[in-house]
């Protein structure tokens, strides 16, 4: 079973900052319902309008609190990664 990382980054400086880890099923649900950046990286922007959208399209709390935890303090919003190890 492979283990996916979710991150923050930094859109000036491409740091990345751990969000946490989330399961396939979180994947699945963030891939059919948000746009990749580019096609060939695993990346989204998200907004609190994001994350609104996600909460009415039936995401899990969990996954809420960790992209809510990404944009606090951000009036724009972020770009979010994952990793597949």
């Amino acid at each position: 079973m492979s283990i996916i990382r979710l991150y923050k980054q930094d859109p000036d400086t491409y740091e990345r900052e751990p969000l946490g880890i989330i399961t396939e099923n979180q994947l699945d649900f963030l891939s059919e319902n948000l746009e990749e950046e580019l096609e060939e990286e695993e990346e989204y922007w998200v907004n609190q309008a994001t994350i609104d959208y996600l909460r009415d399209q039936g995401a899990d709390e969990g996954l809420l609190q960790l992209l809510a935890k990404a944009v606090a303090g951000s009036e724009e919003g972020v770009d979010i990664l994952y990793q597949i190890e």
